[in-house]
């Protein structure tokens, strides 16, 4: 059994029919949204939040936006039931990255394959790494693959590469040009284009501070817990090392400790960074191991119980943070 379908807690043959009826139509040509029809706001379904900001920022008050990833809970780790299926399959838009979530793929394949947006079609992805004790095997990728032929929900089987766009502020502009273009193409009277426009400027000014705040840093080695920085690590000119891959829940291998206990005494590295959602046990080690400090580094892939910050006063927390810990001025 797939472990997508598993994790929409829905089983193999769970009858489409009855999602769409869920949905509020009987029939497969009862199913696409008709924009405005109600009189409310076209509804937006992002996967986790950094997508649910973009879109926020570039709609407005012109659409409805449902994060299906909720505050405390791991973007990597999503579950779906039939309430947020059916959401899906009411939405006018849905925002997703192929395989960083496998039960929104399953969900897209199913009830909206053609309301789907991958926002990073017009991003060139970096290759991704694993460092965890076994690693993929060839069985798991001849699975992923079989699993997925001729879906039209997936452009692509697996991860293509690193997911974490959206820690370069300038791929968030590029998604939110992305949600404008789709969105513009729903409703023409839309504020998007502006909307969007707006958010490239905010996020303009947000690289220009990364950039101007990390000109002079006495180390350039990023030691992180998991490999979530690339996209922030290529834009200011950090070499990332991750102590796990891009999973978080990954254990890395003793090998792979071992080389980054090494890099890190050989560079003389004083701050290993940890995340907000995901257990700092690996990093705590090696720090201890090593003599080093630990820094939470945010990798945004969703907010923290009770925050109060959005996606640009994060992003220049981990400024600050990256600041102090790298020995920037």
């Amino acid at each position: 059994m797939s472990r997508r379908i598993l994790a929409l807690g829905l089983p193999i043959a769970f009858p489409v029919a009855l999602l769409l009826s869920a949905c509020g139509g009987g029939s497969s040509a009862d199913t696409s949204p008709s924009p405005g029809a109600d009189g409310g706001p076209l509804r937006v379904v992002a996967g986790f939040y950094p997508l649910a900001y973009a879109a926020q920022q570039v709609g407005g008050n012109g659409i409805e936006v449902i994060n299906l990833t909720p505050p405390g809970g791991e973007a990597h780790d999503l579950e779906l039931g039939p309430q947020q299926v059916a959401e899906i399959g009411e939405a006018d838009l849905v925002l997703y990255i192929p395989g960083f979530q496998p039960a929104l793929d399953e969900a897209i394949a199913q009830v909206a394959p053609d309301r789907a947006l991958n926002v990073t079609e017009a991003i060139a992805l970096l290759p991704a790494e694993d460092h965890s004790e076994d690693g993929p095997s060839e069985d798991d990728h001849s699975e992923e693959e079989a699993g997925h032929e001729d879906d039209p929900g997936h452009d692509g089987d697996a991860l293509a590469g690193d997911p974490h766009v959206w820690l370069n502020p300038l791929n968030m502009a590029t998604i939110g040009d992305e949600i404008a273009t789709r969105l513009s193409a729903i409703d023409s009277e839309g504020p998007f284009t502006a909307g969007a426009a707006s958010l490239s400027a905010a996020m303009g000014s947000l690289n220009t501070q990364w950039l101007d705040g990390t000109i002079q840093c006495r180390s350039r080695d990023l030691v992180v817990s998991h490999e979530a920085f690339g996209y922030l690590a290529q834009q200011y000119n950090f070499t990332q090392v991750g102590i796990a891959g891009l999973s978080p829940d990954a254990e890395p291998s003793p090998a792979r400790i071992a080389e980054v206990i090494d890099l890190v005494r050989a560079n003389g590295v004083t701050t290993i960074y940890y995340e907000t959602l995901v257990d700092p046990k690996v990093a705590e080690t090696l720090a201890a191991e090593t003599g080093t400090t630990t820094a939470i580094l945010d990798p945004l892939e969703g907010l923290a119980e009770g925050a109060t910050g959005d996606y640009v006063t994060i992003m220049q927390t981990n400024l600050e943070q990256v600041q102090i810990g790298q020995g920037c001025s």
